[in-house]
């Protein structure tokens, strides 16, 4: 009772007999609250009106949600009607497009023994040939032939990149640069996530201990990841001796009690311990007051849990309680495998357990999926959207002869930094701020007459064998600052090379490189390739630079394909090459959208172009996307009789060039209006009345400019030629291009009449967008790969230089690759990545000799650009 009263002891102790005897109301409050099945708060589900409990909601969701949302439950779409405390009151919506609900929980974890299987398994593939991996993946595994080579792949790529597969063997540690300047530390152990979020908690609580900085971590049943700021810095194999058995569970005792897991275990415990009421009143206790009470409760039994932490002098003293006790139990042996991390952490001080330190230039494939673990998977209250592992750029795809290098610095990125961090000298003041930086300066022959100019101005002295600035002379004893000053201009350096330039002991020397190391200012390591014995220090900035030059070598190291794989791809990728093709509407629509943008003659389109992409083409595939509103046909490029210095007149042609594009991206294809001095009457007579009235019929136009059909049926044609009009449907056109359906076709009552589609409307838009940015999209898409000479043909395409600063901005957010794809061609190039894993895929596939037909005017048409015959081999 203590401090609380005694309104809640259910027994009476008689400390004279020695006998325990129940109050009055413990058996009622055991039959209406008891139980050991944890309270979940979960919101009932009420359908209305009989009444009837149809499921139950996530209490956040619950809360979240307002009336009138639908939400799905079970195979029936429900709106709510109203929020109660504990209920959600709803009704049927009858199919009405649902949201998803969600439910908040700890994720599950694996076993030990599931996680010592697989890790066998991935030990097993890596140890194996292709072949044989391939095999025991199909038969022993029950993986198809691609998810098998998937595996393979991933298995290999992360081994060429580690060194090695991490196992319950052996652990590694894998450190590497974000793009926000800090680190990310991973520890790749698939013991499991309940040792894996013991470890990590501890890991946390002690980096907490030793720098004063909170770090954001989570833990997978692969490995731990903790996000270092640019405050840490300590030898990378370290972190295996962060813990010790003797005090690794004091530690991670004080870790858990900030962690979300002891207060819901706390809520547990004393609603089992019948300490917080379910039920009173014959009413049940809503959960948000179970849960004020359990706070209460926590309050008055455990003070230094719900203190406030600026009066707090010391780590929280945990009371001898039992409810305390058995919380921090569960959240040991329950939550989390606190025997399992003390049977690791003793294998690894042993040696049974092998570790590996491993200072990585870019991510190994095995971290992508802890960097991007879900939100249960965290150690921090920090949401998605604020985890500095989201700062990480990963590739979708790694070979493993191209991950094999990844680990290693590149010595010309080590050359190029050094050389570009050193100041650039070329006057007086720029040698002063050197000074300034540097501190102490050995003579440079072409810079003595601008010290010489300083000396004179008294703004720098002789020391020694050194310059000096004068504002500097106070700490030329400064060993500390002066490395600070070196290693912030130059690039990766010895202790024993730094004692040896400034005439310092070693012992100096390295006192002032840990000082700089636990500032966070240096980092260690062996960063030249073939770097042994002696370590290497290196200034985290001018390191971070040089891994991002490192990364720059990936796209180097790319192998180009020559013109004929690239076609050959090209046909592929477009849906030209027999057994690529599309299907139906769904595919007409993805061709449509691959190649909208690109005028081709009026004519070709159905004859030569979709039929060549879509199996089995029909025009109605056509007339039915343009009549549902999703498609639209127009010519989009200026006429050239609108350019010219004299214009011409337009004239009506069936090689006029259209593009058929979707409406939903019709804003950014379509051009500002144009001048129209150079109409005919006809043309000019039925633009005015679409203008006015709006999109017509045929025969209203006819009417509204009292003209013939035929004269109607010209006039509609050299607009558009002009790129002036279009039309709701296919039709319209086809009714323009043929002459059998401009007379009209059948015979009495069967007799289709002239034009019977759909309406005429005006096709230019009255203001221009930059579509710079869309346009570059919509060419990766075309193409896949992107260069200058291969869009010489797209009329609609903005100026290269335009179009390069939209690639280059999507390089570096890491949309698209940049590099050498195609070899002959000058420039830069740009691909997605998706086209790149297709490219290693032609250049690794024999032609087979099967011959592709294009149309002259098809987009794949590339003679002269690409090819240098008239046809090529598949």
């Amino acid at each position: 009772a203590g401090t609380r009263g005694r309104g809640l002891a259910y027994l009476h102790r008689d400390q004279v007999n020695g006998v325990l005897r129940a109050r009055r109301g413990a058996r009622l409050a055991a039959i209406t609250s008891g139980g050991a099945i944890p309270e979940n708060a979960n919101y009932q589900v009420i359908a209305e009106p009989d009444g009837t409990v149809v499921g139950t909601l996530d209490e956040d969701f619950a809360v979240e949600s307002l009336a009138g949302d639908i939400f799905l439950l079970g195979t029936t779409s429900w709106r709510i009607k109203r929020i109660e405390p504990g209920r959600v009151r709803v009704e049927n919506a009858h199919g009405a497009a649902p949201g998803v609900p969600f439910w908040r929980g700890e994720g599950p974890a694996r076993t030990i023994e599931l996680s010592e299987e697989v890790a066998r398994l991935a030990e097993r593939i890596a140890a194996s040939d292709r072949a044989t991996a391939l095999e025991i993946l199909t038969n022993e595994c029950g993986l198809d032939r691609l998810g098998a080579e998937q595996a393979f792949d991933y298995v290999h790529a992360g081994k060429a990149a580690l060194g090695s597969v991490p196992t319950q063997k052996t652990v590694i540690a894998e450190r590497f640069f974000d793009e926000g300047g800090g680190m990310q530390l991973i520890i790749h152990a698939p013991f499991g996530a309940r040792i894996n979020r013991a470890w990590g908690l501890a890991l946390r609580k002690r980096f907490c201990r030793s720098f004063n900085f909170e770090l954001q971590a989570a833990a997978t049943d692969n490995g731990i990841v903790i996000s270092l700021t640019e405050r840490h810095s300590f030898p990378l194999d370290a972190v295996f001796g962060f813990l010790h058995l003797e005090t690794v569970e004091h530690v991670l005792t004080q870790a858990l009690l900030a962690a979300p897991m002891f207060g819901a275990r706390w809520r547990w415990n004393a609603s089992r311990a019948l300490a917080i009421l379910r039920f009173a009143g014959g009413r049940k206790i809503a959960a948000p007051l179970q849960r004020m009470r359990s706070d209460d409760l926590l309050a008055a039994v455990f003070p230094d849990q719900a203190a406030c932490p600026e009066n707090l002098t010391a780590e929280p003293q945990i009371p001898d309680h039992p409810l305390v006790r058995q919380t921090i139990h569960d959240c040991l042996y329950e939550a989390m495998d606190f025997n399992g991390l003390k049977t690791v952490l003793a294998q690894m001080a042993d040696g049974s357990i092998q570790t590996l330190a491993v200072e990585s230039v870019a991510p190994s494939p095995f971290s992508h999926e802890i960097l991007n673990s879900n939100p249960y998977a965290y150690l921090d209250d920090a949401p998605l959207e604020e985890r500095r592992a989201r700062a990480v750029q990963l590739r979708r795809s790694l070979n493993p002869d191209v991950a094999n290098g990844v680990g290693a610095l590149d010595p010309e990125a080590i050359a190029r930094v050094a050389e570009e961090s050193w100041p650039e000298i070329r006057n007086a003041d720029e040698l002063h701020d050197a000074l300034l930086t540097l501190i102490l300066l050995p003579p440079i022959p072409e810079c003595t007459h601008w010290f010489d100019e300083l000396h004179a101005a008294g703004r720098a002295h002789v020391h020694g064998r050194f310059w000096v600035a004068t504002e500097r002379l106070n700490r030329v004893d400064d060993v500390t600052a002066i490395l600070r000053g070196w290693l912030d201009c130059t690039g990766p350096r010895r202790a024993s090379a730094l004692a040896e330039h400034f005439d310092l002991s070693r012992e100096a020397i390295d006192i002032a490189l840990a000082q700089l190391e636990a500032e966070g200012q240096i980092l260690r390591g062996y960063f030249t390739p073939g770097a042994t014995g002696e370590l290497e220090w290196c200034n985290r900035r001018v390191l971070a630079r040089i891994h991002r030059l490192t990364i720059g070598r990936l796209r180097r190291e790319i192998e180009p394909v020559n013109s004929l794989d690239f076609v050959r791809f090209l046909y592929r990728w477009q849906h030209a090459a027999p057994g690529s093709q599309m299907h139906g509407v769904e595919g007409a629509l993805e061709v449509i959208r691959q190649l909208q943008g690109f005028e081709i003659s009026a004519a070709s389109w159905e004859s030569e172009v979709l039929p060549r992409r879509i199996a089995d083409y029909k025009p109605d595939l056509l007339d039915r996307l343009c009549l549902a509103g999703e498609v639209m046909w127009g010519r989009l490029s200026p006429h050239p009789a609108f350019e010219r210095a004299e214009p011409r007149r337009v004239r009506p042609t069936r090689v006029a060039p259209l593009t058929i594009f979707l409406r939903e991206d019709a804003e950014w294809l379509i051009g500002a209006s144009v001048d129209n001095p150079n109409l005919s009457h006809p043309a000019r007579e039925i633009l005015t009345a679409i203008e006015q009235r709006g999109a017509s019929f045929f025969n209203e136009l006819q009417r509204l400019t009292g003209r013939l059909a035929s004269e109607v049926e010209d006039g509609l044609w050299e607009l558009v030629a002009a790129g002036l009009v279009t039309a709701d449907g296919f039709e319209n056109l086809r009714s323009l291009i043929d002459p059998k359906r401009r007379r009209g076709e059948g015979k009495g009552r069967h007799h289709r009449p002239r034009h019977a589609a759909g309406r005429w409307a005006l096709l230019r838009s009255g203001h221009h967008t930059d579509n710079a940015e869309a346009f570059a999209r919509q060419l990766l898409l075309r193409w896949g790969v992107v260069f200058r000479d291969l869009i010489a043909r797209e009329s609609l395409a903005p100026a290269w230089r335009d179009l390069l600063v939209v690639f280059r901005r999507m390089e570096a957010k890491g949309e698209i690759r940049g590099g050498r794809f195609v070899s002959g061609y000058v420039g830069e190039q740009f691909a997605q990545a998706e086209a790149v894993d297709a490219l290693r895929v032609v250049r690794r596939t024999e032609s087979r000799g099967e011959i592709v037909n294009v149309a002259p005017n098809d987009p794949l048409h590339l003679t002269g650009i690409i090819l240098p015959a008239l046809a090529a081999a598949q």
